[in-house]
């Protein structure tokens, strides 16, 4: 395990690489496919928003059209009443089948309340009502949640505006683990180093960071606790230690060590305690992922002559195979909802996102690059966010399990790889 010398001299590099989290360049997002059907919405400016430091009606309006899923009518820039009845004929002329009106009141100790009102115009009655309190510089917070409130009342899906998105930037020669708003604003850094930072997980409460780190030469698994911005080692053993994964109750990690010979899965206490191997392999296992309820850890392995994905009762036994199409399928992530699995598959076009139904074993291949490596679902399963390379330099996207919508993100002349999507945290 790692000295006590070399842990007080890796925690005095972070401090000074993090300081606390800050801020970095901003992904930028690029819709580049769309749901056939989009819905057609109107958000109203909300009334007395210019009391707010950047309008919150341009957070939900921006969230609503980046999901690909509506489509935004326009109402002018004069505020509609947030306490009237909206003219609901009007607004059908218009082309809106929902409105949003709301308004901004000012509250005590500097604080404010958003009232927001969603109405269907078709059926002429109100949907939702949303009261919450902020503090000025909360306005993207609260957007996204009422864009997430709305979205949900509108598709009956969950929203996912209001996460986090982890992601690894590499620019002249230093890489940066950067955590943003999931669309790509309000980037800010948790690790700065010069040697590589990959695999980072959320963990379930979406407090902390687990990853891998070679700040000291080689790859050791860090839990990074991002309030205080400090992290401890979990998996410092001879030779390899990557791919960490956590249990859905937060209390253990899956990883991937070399210390007994091949790359073979363990599982490990938050605190690096308890080490325990989940199955003895004379072929290569890795890249582990727990199911939704804990049961099982879908992992990566040739022992079949290729690599294919099997999965293990998490308390260790026999594996079973889990993908039989195509001579290449890696990087299992069974989805929150505990129906699907992502991985990346290989075919004449190269490498590629696919999603598989885990109760028929049917799959679809989502995308049309050929590149793409680390998937990750959203917490609603509707989405799946994944590293591919265009023109050369390594870009995120998203897509949808549906695979109609698509979405580009990318930071200006750096490197971006390592997506990680966080928990929903209301």
């Amino acid at each position: 395990m790692m000295k006590p010398t070399d842990l007080l001299r890796f925690f005095f590099a972070a401090a000074l690489a993090l300081g606390a989290l800050t801020a970095h360049a901003q992904l930028s997002i690029e819709i580049t496919g769309a749901g056939a059907n989009r819905f057609p919405v109107a958000i109203a400016v909300m009334q007395s928003e210019t009391q707010l430091p950047r309008s919150v009606t341009e957070v939900v309006r921006g969230d609503l059209e980046r999901s690909g899923l509506f489509s935004l009518v326009e109402t002018g820039p004069t505020p509609f009443a947030e306490d009237a009845i909206p003219d609901f004929a009007y607004l059908r002329t218009r082309g809106a089948d929902a409105i949003a009106v709301g308004r901004v009141i000012p509250a005590q100790n500097g604080q404010f309340e958003i009232r927001v009102r969603l109405y269907d115009t078709r059926q002429e009655i109100q949907l939702d009502a949303v009261s919450l309190n902020m503090a000025p510089a909360q306005y993207r917070a609260i957007g996204h949640r009422i864009a997430d409130q709305i979205f949900e009342k509108i598709t009956g899906l969950k929203g996912v505006f209001a996460t986090r998105i982890a992601y690894v930037v590499k620019s002249g020669g230093q890489y940066r683990l950067q955590i943003a708003d999931s669309d790509g604003a309000n980037a800010q850094t948790a690790l700065a180093s010069n040697e590589p930072i990959i695999s980072p997980a959320w963990s379930p409460d979406g407090s902390k960071l687990a990853y891998v780190s070679f700040q000291l030469k080689k790859p050791i698994v860090y839990v990074h606790d991002l309030a205080a911005g400090l992290q401890s080692v979990v998996a410092n053993f001879k030779g390899s230690n990557s791919a960490p994964a956590w249990s859905p109750d937060g209390s253990r990690l899956a990883v991937v060590l070399t210390k007994d010979g091949l790359s073979q899965m363990y599982t490990v206490n938050v605190d690096g305690s308890g080490i325990k191997r989940l199955a003895s392999s004379s072929s290569i296992d890795t890249e582990p992922a727990y199911s939704h309820d804990g049961q099982w850890i879908y992992f990566t392995s040739d022992r079949g002559g290729s690599p294919q994905i099997y999965r293990i009762a998490a308390a260790g036994g026999r594996a079973e195979r889990v993908s039989f199409e195509g001579s290449y399928n890696v990087t299992p992530r069974p989805s929150p909802d505990g129906l699907t699995m992502t991985y990346i598959t290989r075919s004449a076009n190269g490498f590629q996102v696919a999603i598989m139904d885990l109760a028929t074993r049917q799959y679809a291949v989502l995308t049309d690059s050929s590149r793409d490596e680390s998937p990750s679902f959203a917490p609603n399963s509707r989405m799946i966010l994944y590293a591919t390379e265009i023109g050369g330099r390594g870009v995120l996207a998203a897509v949808s399990s549906d695979g109609r919508i698509k979405q580009r993100l990318s930071v200006k002349a750096a490197d971006v790889r390592e997506p990680a999507w966080g928990p929903s945290l209301h």
